[in-house]
């Protein structure tokens, strides 16, 4: 019975298509009430006075509250990388941009929105500032420990020798933008308060994060909250940790002793709940004549608040991809009157691959080597930071399988050379990879006397299918048909599971699934065996077996019988078993990464500089796929949003208010059909008997990890100017 890896639909997607899932926002609460964030006008100040007198006596409101009445909480100043400084009324001050400065709670949605209109606020405004390039002079070192594997400064050899030895450098510049994740779903929490114990459904990638958190905030015992999020239509990072808006829904309801739901707006988006941060980045190579690196430096700076501690990691995966015998990294902040930045959809890999690969990209120009030459030669067989041999890498299987497919032998270097009539023809290619992380988790599995089996683990599914790939683990491990598994999450009264960020969830829940599966099988085991009237009385482990539903003797399959026999014998209506489980410390002994390869073709217009993505083939290696189907279309959306990275997205600051000007998808572009073009997805085959005992890597971030360089040297190759600023729009290249 294979079930793993096939490609299955979603056991979720009839639910999701009829409207039969319920979102946060859409469940059912008797006596809600609707609570609208009234957002600031400025960036930094105070809140002088808010005049709600017209607010309150307008139709259906319940109450109007601000900093002047509302609850005083605990524990709202954040911890850095970790959670968040809750801004939830609790002072006049104004710390960004449509920070919450009040909550209007009415009868109906329509009756709050237009009460909040009516508010009349008065600020004591500061001048804000907002732009990282002018204030690079005041870059610095981040204040926390950031993790081992995210050091703020790392130096290996000598690296000013190695540049000056190389018979060829680069130096260059990157930058790439604020961007905001826009998940189709915006986020929204509902809010129901039971005396001192309150439910919350919330739209979150972390339930018990926010469970967590609600605790500390209101000082009640973890105990007391609930958070359930059994739909998730999208995060990307910003619903990794827990925002201000969760708290004011809860605050609200427990004020008001009525249950409160609190939905965001589309430009609510814009900077309340963080974003991708602006980064500057400046890549230094140097590399011997036949193209072997003799040097890498790569510094990074990033934007920042004033209130919060939070690093785009952009020099992680320069430090774990090429080989070489000296490399200096460092990553800095800058100190803006912003919200708090947080993570999207491939933090810091996304963002430092683009300029790692567009120096190395340049560097292959500059030393007349095809660029996936150039990068054969400095294939990195152990992890070149820490020396650590790999628990698996397939990044050259990538390339060659990529390559061939996408046609790379025929490329002709010189750019401008390739042309369909008008058209500029580009080639560009990059390499993609993130970490693999595994965290504890755990899960319970229930073997019942109808012959199902019920799965639990307190996780999420953001919109990635961890209903079915759940399933399919489970299936396979009892031996059951898989409409005979019904796996259930979402809930903090499941099993303890971690975040769905980092492509976590698949290596982390995947084998406390597996491990409880297998806990339940071993007890019917001893059933069966123990059993005199059971055809498998007597029988060894090892040669019993479990498949459709049966028990039975590997040697001779019709000496078995149905799992339901043998419950209903021992007067069983069910059996269970917990598997907790937590990371092989034999992993911090080795490199974990996924790899992949990214080759790109675009079509630029040379008078006009518009540029299509005309052809995408992209190959990846993260280990054991799961479910063959929703690994590629986790890849399809990531390239997709890889083209986005490259030509589109990007948050417009003002500089005089602070504020996101292009606060909603008509002005914030994303790639429309029309910009997606022909995409090959390629799974390449990988073992891991190291990662966990599935071999599970996670294959959710990877996918836009290196699209945007590949895009970017597809463009130099067909135009000859490299653009080293992100998004390309046409009149950097006009």
């Amino acid at each position: 019975m294979k079930i793993i890896g096939e490609g299955i639909d979603r056991l979720d997607g009839r639910r999701k298509v009829t409207g039969a899932a319920q979102y946060a926002a859409e469940i059912p609460v008797a006596d809600i009430a609707h609570g609208v964030i009234v957002s600031s006008r400025i960036a930094k100040g105070k809140v002088a006075q808010i005049d709600s007198a017209a607010a309150e006596r307008a139709p259906g409101v319940i109450a109007v509250l601000s900093h002047g009445n509302a609850i005083k909480l605990q524990a709202v100043d954040g911890t850095a990388g970790r959670e968040r400084t809750l801004t939830v009324l609790q002072d006049a001050v104004v710390r960004y941009a449509r920070q919450p400065i009040a909550l209007v709670v009415a009868d109906s949605l329509e009756r709050a929105t237009h009460a909040a209109t009516l508010l009349d606020v008065r600020y004591d405004a500061e001048r804000a500032e907002v732009a990282l390039d002018p204030a690079l002079d005041r870059a610095a070192r981040p204040r926390h420990a950031q993790g081992a594997e995210r050091p703020p400064e790392f130096t290996m050899g000598d690296v000013a020798a190695g540049l000056a030895q190389a018979a060829a450098r680069v130096r260059a510049v990157y930058t790439t933008p604020f961007q905001t994740h826009n998940p189709m779903e915006p986020h929204a929490t509902v809010a129901v308060w039971q005396g001192d114990r309150v439910t919350l459904y919330d739209s979150t990638q972390g339930i018990f994060g926010v469970r967590d958190r609600i605790a500390g905030v209101f000082g009640i015992a973890k105990t007391d909250v609930r958070v359930i999020s059994q739909f998730c239509g999208g995060g990307f990072g910003s619903k990794g940790v827990m925002w201000s808006h969760v708290v004011l829904a809860a605050l609200a309801a427990r004020q008001l002793r009525r249950p409160v739901k609190v939905v965001l707006t589309r430009a609510q988006m814009f900077g309340l709940v963080g974003g991708r941060p602006r980064t500057v980045q400046t890549v230094e190579l140097g590399a011997t004549r036949a193209g072997k690196l003799t040097a890498i430096r790569h510094d990074s700076v990033s934007a920042c608040c004033r209130f919060d501690e939070f690093v785009e990691h952009s020099t992680a995966p320069t430090r774990g991809l090429y080989a070489t015998p000296s490399l200096a990294t460092s990553e800095r902040i800058v100190e803006l009157d912003i919200g708090t930045p947080c993570s999207q959809r491939g933090p810091g890999e996304a963002t430092g691959l683009f300029a790692i690969e567009s120096a190395i990209d340049e560097l292959a120009v500059e030393l007349a080597i095809d660029p996936l030459e150039l990068r054969l030669r400095n294939h990195a067989d152990v992890e070149p930071w820490t020396g650590k041999p790999w628990s698996s890498k397939s990044l050259k299987a990538c390339y060659h399988q990529a390559a061939e497919k996408f046609g790379w032998h025929a490329r002709s270097p010189e750019p401008g050379s390739q042309r369909d009539g008008t058209q500029r023809i580009g080639w560009g290619m990059a390499s993609a990879t993130y970490p693999a992380h595994v965290s504890p988790a755990s899960a319970l599995a229930r073997l019942r006397d109808d012959g199902t089996a019920l799965v639990q683990a307190g996780s999420q599914d953001i919109g990635t299918g961890t209903y079915t790939v759940m399933a399919q683990i489970s299936a396979e491990a009892l031996g059951l048909p898989l409409d005979k598994v019904v796996f259930e999450l979402g809930d903090t009264v499941m099993p303890e599971t971690p975040n769905s960020g980092g492509s976590r969830t698949a290596a982390s829940v995947g084998p406390a699934v597996h491990g409880a599966a297998v806990a339940v099988r071993a007890q019917l085991f001893e059933l069966a065996r123990g059993d005199a009237s059971s055809p498998v009385a007597g029988a060894a482990d090892d040669d019993l077996v479990f498949e459709a539903g049966r028990v039975a003797l590997k040697r001779d399959r019709s000496r078995g019988e149905p799992f339901e026999a043998v419950l209903r014998r021992a007067g069983k209506k069910q059996i269970e078993a917990r598997h907790d489980r937590k990371p092989s410390a034999e992993l911090d002994k080795l490199g974990a990464r996924a790899f992949g390869a990214v080759f790109a073709e675009v079509c630029v217009d040379p008078d006009l500089g518009i540029v299509r993505v005309s052809r995408i083939v992209g190959a990846f290696a993260a280990g054991r796929i799961l479910n063959a189907k929703t690994a590629r279309s986790q890849i399809l959306g990531g390239i997709v949003w890889g083209i986005g990275m490259a030509l589109r997205e990007q948050s417009v600051f003002d500089a005089t208010h602070g504020r996101i000007m292009n606060a909603d998808l008509a002005e914030y572009h994303v790639p429309v059909n029309a910009d997606v073009p022909a995409i090959d997805v390629l799974l390449i085959g990988e073992e891991d008997p190291h990662i966990n005992e599935l071999g599970i890597k996670g294959i959710g971030e990877i996918p836009i990890c290196g699209v945007a360089p590949a895009i970017a040297n597809a463009v130099y190759h067909a135009t000859g100017k490299r653009i080293r600023d992100l998004p390309i729009t046409l009149d950097k290249l006009l």
